[in-house]
């Protein structure tokens, strides 16, 4: 039994060093994959080549990454086209001068403002005609309504009061009714979503008035971003 167990010891010995039981033999070396090529001759020539197909490949990664960037710059400039082609934004205000005078009271009921003053008018959706802000694009938008009024003289009735409407309909109120100061004011500030189309308007109750010497009536907005 030991005389086999070395037997097959002295045969795996020999085989991993070329050896086999008819004598020793001559193992071929591995085939050179470079064998050939200009690599195994001209080491120079070697190093240009491989050069050059770096420089190669640098270009195409660049020239793939300059074309991407330029179409992001695309993007991004047809974005702010569209961001300043659809810039809106009004103030106005109830008079544009500084002779003391009211408007109204009326007896309808939900008389619109007409806003005579405009400090900015940025897209022309404010009417100064009409008193109405016709919303050109879809979005969310800020809008402003300061009101003051004027009793004329100490224990007179103030009536000092307006509402905000979309589409005729009232979204907010201010109003200040006492007899205990001549003059008072507030202010609405709401941020609301908008269409394309919906008419703004401040409108005023019935017996309600506004009255003021300067730029204290005012009602403003603007598109703070827009929507689909």
């Amino acid at each position: 039994m030991r005389a086999l167990v070395l037997l097959c010891l002295l045969n795996g010995a020999f085989a991993q060093n070329g050896y086999s039981w008819n004598g020793p033999v001559r193992i071929a070396p591995d085939p050179d994959p470079n064998a050939g090529s200009a690599c195994s001759t001209d080491k120079f020539s070697c190093g240009c080549c491989l050069m050059v197909q770096e420089v190669n490949r640098l270009k195409t990664y660049f020239n793939k990454s300059l074309t991407e960037l330029e179409k992001d710059f695309q993007k991004t400039k047809e974005s702010l086209r569209v961001v300043e082609a659809s810039r809106v934004a009004f103030s106005v205000s109830l008079f544009s001068d500084e002779n003391f005078k009211c408007y109204g009271p009326f007896s309808e009921m939900n008389k619109v403002v007409i806003y005579k003053n405009a400090f900015l008018n940025l897209g022309g959706a404010y009417n100064m005609n009409t008193g109405i802000f016709t919303v050109p694009y879809s979005g969310v938008y800020s809008l402003a309504v300061t009101i003051f009024s004027d009793a004329g003289s100490p224990g007179n009735m103030l009536a000092a009061c307006a509402n905000l409407q979309v589409n005729n309909k009232v979204m907010a109120r201010a109003k200040e009714f006492n007899n205990n100061d001549q003059e008072d004011s507030a202010t609405i500030v709401v941020a609301m979503h908008l269409k394309v189309g919906d008419m703004v308007t401040v409108t005023l109750s019935s017996g309600c008035y506004l009255c003021d010497e300067s730029y204290y009536n005012t009602f403003s907005g603007f598109l703070l971003y827009g929507t689909e």
